[in-house]
């Protein structure tokens, strides 16, 4: 496998460094960088630390890093987490109030943990709080349940005081959105499985529509949506497709939020990589954060309108006996 880190590869210029990255000889990983600098989004060193984990460290490479920046790598913890020696000395900074270091979650206990832990770190609000909580939680326990990925998830978030965003990476090596779906609904393409699985009201574990007690296919909605609402980037990448909802306009007043991720402005594409499990990026701007319960119940509105209008339409499907 062969990854270039660029100069910039944020959500929403993601598409390039996604094209460039290649996942054959899964046994081997050539890590290479921009010379000058190198300012990536933590979703981007999720995933180079998620594949490095797979590949024994005497087969890892990486290139002598000239960038200014790149002691960035460093403190983000990423040659720690792949296993191999650093040659750069640097004098380490307490991370609190920019960013939470590369970690790997694989069970229920290391989540709570890791959600403790991070808020503190980020020198958060508890109106702010709240909402980074429920989007690192929710994206953890689906892979923790879901992707069947040995490796657990690997988690990424900085805090950006110039935007006074935080952006967020949670990445597996698992199954994939696809066959996860799969189970319930036969999605035919991973892009047909990434918008199923951004629907409200659709789980891989059942076909009830509204899902059930315990997985009600909300989380991934909700996600998106608390994305959507403070006019930030939201991605998902999975097999061969990607999905990225796109900021919203900043003139218009009120955001309309539809049960159809297709129907939101984004960009989407079925030519990438095969990626094996899942990639999702989310940033979310504390500047326009609302009240969390606020936000919840107005994404939940539509969330219920949304499972109501696809009960209809599946009673008023002819029925042949």
């Amino acid at each position: 496998m062969k990854v270039y880190l660029p100069n910039s590869a944020f959500l929403g210029n993601i598409d390039p460094f996604l094209r460039k990255i290649d996942l054959s000889n899964p046994d081997t990983l050539e890590i290479t960088a921009n010379k000058k600098w190198i300012s990536i989004h933590p979703v981007v060193l999720a995933m180079v630390a998620a594949i490095g984990l797979g590949v024994k460290p005497s087969r890892i490479k990486c290139e002598k890093l000239e960038a200014k920046s790149r002691h960035y790598l460093q403190r983000m913890g990423l040659f720690k987490v792949i296993g191999i020696k650093s040659n750069m000395v640097i004098v380490e900074h307490e991370p609190a109030g920019r960013f939470i270091p590369l970690t790997r979650i694989t069970n229920s206990q290391e989540l709570t943990r890791c959600i403790t832990e991070m808020i503190p770190l980020l020198h958060l609000e508890p109106r702010q709080a709240d909402s980074i909580k429920y989007v690192v939680s929710e994206l953890v326990r689906n892979v923790l349940e879901h992707a069947q990925s040995e490796k657990g998830a690997m988690v990424a978030a900085q805090y950006y005081k110039k935007s006074n965003t935080i952006r967020i990476g949670i990445v597996d090596i698992g199954v994939g959105v696809k066959k996860t779906i799969n189970n319930a609904y036969p999605a035919k393409t991973h892009l047909e499985a990434i918008q199923l699985a951004l629907t409200p009201g659709v789980t891989g574990t059942t076909q009830r529509i509204g899902g059930t007690e315990y997985n009600a296919g909300a989380g991934l909605f909700f996600i998106k949506s608390i994305a959507q609402i403070n006019r930030e980037f939201f991605m998902i990448y999975s097999g061969n497709a990607m999905y990225k909802l796109l900021k919203s306009s900043s003139k218009k007043k009120h955001i309309t939020l539809h049960g159809d991720p297709f129907l939101e402005r984004h960009s989407k594409g079925e030519d990438y990589p095969f990626w094996r499990g899942t990639v999702v990026g989310v940033d979310i701007s504390l500047s326009r954060t609302a009240e969390f319960a606020e936000l919840l119940d107005l994404i939940r509105k539509v969330y219920i309108e949304t499972i109501q209008e696809r009960k209809k339409e599946r009673y008023r499907k002819p029925r042949f006996i």
